[in-house]
């Protein structure tokens, strides 16, 4: 195993370790995460904006919306489905990396020239196996077989707009021309880096949730 990757799996097994247990915990200890969460990745986010101070506006008032959703659907929704979120969202990412590793082939964007579409492909189908995974033997609350179609489709929205706020980030890190948003997490990058599929998902789960309630 590389030194590169040995750092990223180190810190991704911190990183996982220390928010699940603020995120189980939830009410003073889960806002002080929050808060401090937000903080990390606005200043992150100033940094790579430089001097346009209106993306830096639109994207602050953008992670203060995220980090609120994440809040909402913690303490609104539930503690198993917020869960079940970031581990659909974890996977998209391993996924992505696991099949564009091994399987290489053709790029998926210019913006961010890692992405391939087999890293696509991977990312699909790691997050409904860990999403179905989870449902099924991890909380058993709702019926697989009678909501399957229904699972799919969260599971696949999920991963889908995941994967489209990944490709934002990386588009404004290339704007700025930069390789990662930050450097507390080693080989990772900035908290962003890691962040940045989630942010996208949460205000619009929220969002969903709030209409269909």
């Amino acid at each position: 195993m590389g030194n590169e990757l040995q750092k990223r799996v180190f810190t991704s097994i911190i990183l996982i370790s220390l928010s699940v247990f603020f995120i189980i915990k939830g009410s003073i200890i889960f806002i002080f995460f929050l808060s401090f969460s937000f903080v990390v990745s606005s200043f992150e986010w100033i940094k790579m904006s430089k001097k346009n101070e209106i993306i830096k506006f639109f994207g602050i008032l953008f992670l203060f919306i995220s980090f609120c959703s994440a809040f909402y659907v913690r303490e609104k929704i539930g503690l198993n489905f917020f869960l079940f979120i970031i581990l659909v969202c974890i996977f998209t990412d391993i996924g992505g990396y696991v099949f564009g590793k091994i399987l290489k082939g053709p790029k998926l964007t210019k913006i961010s020239p890692n992405k391939t579409y087999s890293g696509v492909v991977g990312s699909f189908i790691f997050s409904i196996l860990a999403g179905i995974f989870f449902l099924q033997y991890l909380i058993n609350e709702i019926s697989i077989d009678d909501n399957m179609v229904f699972i799919l489709s969260l599971i696949l929205l999920i991963s889908f707009i995941s994967q489209i706020g990944d490709l934002i980030v990386s588009y404004f890190k290339r704007k700025a021309k930069i390789k990662n948003t930050g450097k507390i997490l080693p080989g990772h990058g900035g908290l962003l880096d890691r962040i940045d599929g989630l942010i996208f998902v949460l205000p619009i789960i929220n969002f969903l949730h709030v209409i269909y309630i």
